[in-house]
């Protein structure tokens, strides 16, 4: 059976008695990103109405081009995925302060800024590894 970059099962593959596997492993950083999200998600909602369809929906835009951002990078080649991850720093680090802004306006409260403020620095600290590490691999050899 064929696998690709995220290890799912290409079900083309599979006989047509085997159900379709579940999604496999995807990398450790998408998928700290994606547990965000979600939480986000479930934040969402409870947003007033004056910060839900401005602020609170270009937070939601910026998280889904996080994990865009680093999906593209994770099918490129190491020389490729470099402006990928700065680019999904760059977005990461703009959601940390729209929603440092919810919380100083009153409309995230405290529990809900520290809940997703934790996330966002553990997906930062893994975003830096990545950055790091591709930066020594993409040097010039001396």
């Amino acid at each position: 059976m064929l696998e690709n970059n995220f290890g799912h099962k290409d079900s083309a593959s599979q006989p047509a008695s085997q159900p379709a596997s579940q999604p496999g492993k995807i990398l450790p950083v998408l998928n700290k990103v994606k547990g965000a999200y979600l939480t986000w998600y479930r934040f969402y909602q409870d947003i007033p109405k004056t910060h839900r369809h401005s602020l609170g929906q270009r937070i939601d835009t910026l998280f889904v081009e996080v994990i865009e951002a680093i999906s593209a990078a994770s099918f490129l080649s190491r020389e490729e995925k470099h402006p990928y991850v700065r680019l999904a720093i760059k977005k990461a680090d703009t959601l940390r302060v729209l929603l440092m802004i919810l919380w100083e306006t009153k409309s995230f409260d405290d529990k809900k800024y520290i809940t997703l403020s934790v996330m966002l620095d553990e997906i930062g600290k893994m975003l830096g590894g990545w950055n790091g590490q591709l930066t020594k691999q993409n040097s010039p050899k001396k």
